[in-house]
């Protein structure tokens, strides 16, 4: 639906869901923790509300508590919630699950813990069919199908018999989808249900709900940190801060006249497709104030550039700045100001050493025709069992995860691997680090090879390798403090110890931002920024030459993220390290990386400068990712590129080009049966694709400024 039918339906319809002066708590007495503030919002038939803020403001919080789901720790204190007119707040808990997946259903971030996983499919969704709508189980399972193709799931009747372990990501979200939509509810809440997806999933999953949206005429309430998804799906949007809601109103007006600075310093940090690398990211300063811990004025004043005397005493009330805008600030009029004021964080990235200027010479990490393949025992399918296959050898079919990838990262570069999940990206940065071996080619560090896993290369070198994982938790010890975590790299590699040890430590905690009372903590006590932060320093700990970065902001919000990127820049700036750096995000990819690669299915389809990739011609595979990129402008026009069917599997890879399966711009045969050339386009920019060069720059440019009268030069936006 166009922002511009938004006040139409304020004019036609009757709200499906309001909520008023919601107030949310968590304990009793003092310690109490006021997750929700005085929220007050409504959404009308057909339209998609949009809820986005950092992690920890009440976003969540809300949408349980619009399902009933609160537990038993948490209350409404004060407020109301209607659906259709009616106070959700007195009903039983037998009128609720009257209510719940027939008039109001929620899709989950993680699908795999919304599927029971010893149920099919198929049957949980005829289940609640069954339950709410008192049928047969003949039509229970129609509906099931029916729903089954709306969502896209490719044969309905197959997909529909299998566990949710033997489906994909994308597949497990279509079918929560169905599962909130089985019964037509009036609302259906959308808790970042594309959180964990790669882009170009994510871009069919968002299609999926602008459609059923239209088809089912329910009302949306989206909730999101990504203010690209944002930007695509939603009507009108409420911005949250520490448990309030701090501006309101159409998303054309939020994203091109903020009023409130807490909604500009987010779009400040977000990096973007039309920007270079180089530019600094503007990061909101300090983070979200203790749950428990509330100041008299306004909550956003500790971090805020226009804050004021007044800010800090007289908490700000929500102020009409248009119709159907509004703000809680105090000097909202002045935000507009923000935009354009230099700071800081959004000051130039500070010049490189001389290792990170040189570009030339020798290579510091050379991977010459790397291939990796994985083992896979596939039973006979005797009937005899178990006992029969004990007998006769089972047959090895490999997968063959990266297939002939080279590369070269030289000093003070960054070079980023970009493609879909599974397409060999964190398989090839595992390599090399050490933590696999290379089935065929060779990796060499300063000329020397290292093509062997790491407790047989030679410490001296491998001192200078170290990875950056995409979860911290999972990387860090949570029963050893920090100052263990990152004394243990200095005391093996430098024989620090001691007092010398700490201060060190302590050094290493300011380069990233973190004073020294962060020494003593352990990482449970740490929020998911300040442990990537950890995560960050110990990779620094030491001489790195190579730093190999995992989908290390892939998981944080945009504030944190653009605290992350930009220390990344510092430090690279000031030692001069090199990093490889793995990416499904190119806005991210685009604002750090020197040199990209893009990959699928385990092969090398494209690589070049950033500058190069970027602009025509593209490979159709990469033109088809910058099309699925959330862009965080709803003004902005693309082309609608979405590839067909699933990523084939890495054992059985087709004949001749690799994404011929896929590809919208195929030719036929040739790509079917013959491999694809390696063409140069130029200042070491490659492609392997039948297309010739002349052709795919023709193209017209994937994505535009909607204020552009034609196609301007490339397929990102005109800065």
């Amino acid at each position: 639906m166009a922002v511009h039918d938004t006040r139409r339906l304020q004019c036609d319809w009757t709200p499906v869901l309001e909520v008023e002066d919601l107030h949310i708590r968590y304990g009793a007495g003092e310690q109490a923790v006021r997750a929700v503030r005085g929220v007050s919002l409504h959404i009308r038939r057909g339209e998609t509300l949009g809820i986005v803020g950092e992690s920890g403001c009440g976003k969540s919080t809300l949408a349980f508590a619009i399902m009933r789901y609160l537990g038993a720790a948490g209350r409404i204190a004060r407020g109301d919630i209607r659906l259709g007119g009616e106070s959700l707040l007195g009903l039983s808990d037998s009128q609720l699950r009257g209510l719940r997946g027939k008039r109001l259903a929620m899709v989950y971030q993680d699908p795999q813990t919304a599927l029971n996983p010893a149920i099919i499919v198929g049957e949980q969704v005829a289940e609640v069919y069954r339950e709410h709508e008192r049928v047969g189980r003949d039509s229970a399972w129609s509906r099931a199908l029916e729903l089954f193709r709306r969502v896209g799931l490719p044969d309905p009747e197959r997909i529909a018999r299998r566990y949710p372990h033997q489906l994909s990501g994308g597949q497990q979200q279509r079918v929560v989808i169905a599962l909130g939509l089985v019964c037509s509810p009036e609302l259906l809440v959308l808790d970042e249900p594309t959180t964990g997806l790669d882009v170009t999933t994510e871009a069919t999953i968002l299609d999926l709900v602008n459609d059923l949206k239209r088809e089912f005429d329910s009302a949306v309430l989206f909730i999101s940190h990504n203010l690209g998804v944002i930007a695509q799906v939603c009507d009108r949007v409420a911005v949250m801060y520490a448990g309030e809601v701090v501006e309101t109103g159409t998303v054309g007006a939020l994203f091109h006249q903020p009023s409130h600075p807490y909604t500009a310093g987010l779009l400040g940090c977000v990096p973007r497709i039309s920007g270079g690398a180089g530019a600094r990211l503007d990061a909101i300063p300090g983070s979200l104030p203790p749950p428990h811990e509330r100041l008299p004025g306004c909550t956003f004043a500790p971090r805020c550039q226009l804050a004021r005397a007044q800010c800090v005493e007289v908490r700000p009330e929500l102020t009409a700045v248009s119709d159907d805008h509004g703000s809680r600030c105090h000097f909202w009029e002045e935000t507009p100001v923000l935009q354009r004021r230099p700071s800081a964080a959004g000051a130039a990235a500070p010049e490189p050493t001389a290792p990170a200027a040189a570009a030339e010479g020798a290579p510091l990490l050379e991977v010459r025709g790397v291939s990796h393949y994985y083992n896979y025992r596939q039973p006979s399918g005797s009937r005899f069992g178990r006992w029969w296959q004990a007998i006769w050898r089972r047959r090895q079919r490999p997968v063959r995860a990266v297939e002939r990838v080279s590369l070269r990262v030289r000093s003070g570069e960054t070079v980023a691997l970009v493609g879909e999940s599974g397409c060999g990206k964190s398989t090839l940065g595992s390599v090399v680090a050490g933590l696999l071996a290379p089935t065929f080619g060779t990796v060499a560090f300063e000329g020397q090879d290292i093509s062997v896993t790491v407790r047989q290369r030679d410490p001296a070198l491998q001192r200078h390798l170290q990875m950056v994982f995409q979860n911290p938790e999972a990387s860090l010890n949570p029963r050893h403090t920090v100052g263990a975590i990152l004394g243990r790299p200095l005391a093996l590699v430098s024989d620090v110890q001691g007092a010398a040890a700490r201060r060190r430590v302590e050094a290493l905690l300011e380069s990233v931002q973190l004073n020294a009372s962060y020494y003593d903590r352990y990482p449970g006590q740490l929020s998911g920024g300040e442990k990537q932060r950890v995560a960050i320093a110990r990779a620094f700990a030491g001489e790195r030459k190579l730093v190999i970065c995992d989908e290390p902001v892939s998981a944080l919000d945009v504030s944190v993220q653009a605290a992350v990127l930009n220390l990344l820049q510092d430090l690279q700036a000031e030692q001069g390290t090199a990093y490889l750096f793995v990416s499904h995000d190119l806005a991210v990819v685009r604002h750090l990386a020197d040199h990209i690669v893009v990959m699928y299915l385990g092969e090398v389809m494209e690589q070049g400068s950033t500058e190069a990739l970027f602009r025509p011609p593209c490979h159709p595979y990469t033109e088809a990712l910058l099309s699925a990129v959330p862009v965080p402008d709803p003004g902005v026009k693309r082309q609608h590129i979405r590839l067909q069917g699933p990523v084939p599997s890495a054992m059985d890879r087709p004949r001749g080009c690799p994404f011929h399966t896929r590809c919208p711009r195929k030719l036929g045969a040739i790509c079917e049966d013959t491999p694809p050339p390696t063409v140069a386009a130029g200042d070491g920019h490659t492609m392997r694709c039948h297309i010739p060069l002349a052709e795919l720059a023709a193209y017209p440019p994937v994505i535009r400024s909607a204020n552009s009268g034609r196609a301007g030069a490339g397929p990102h936006l005109p800065a």
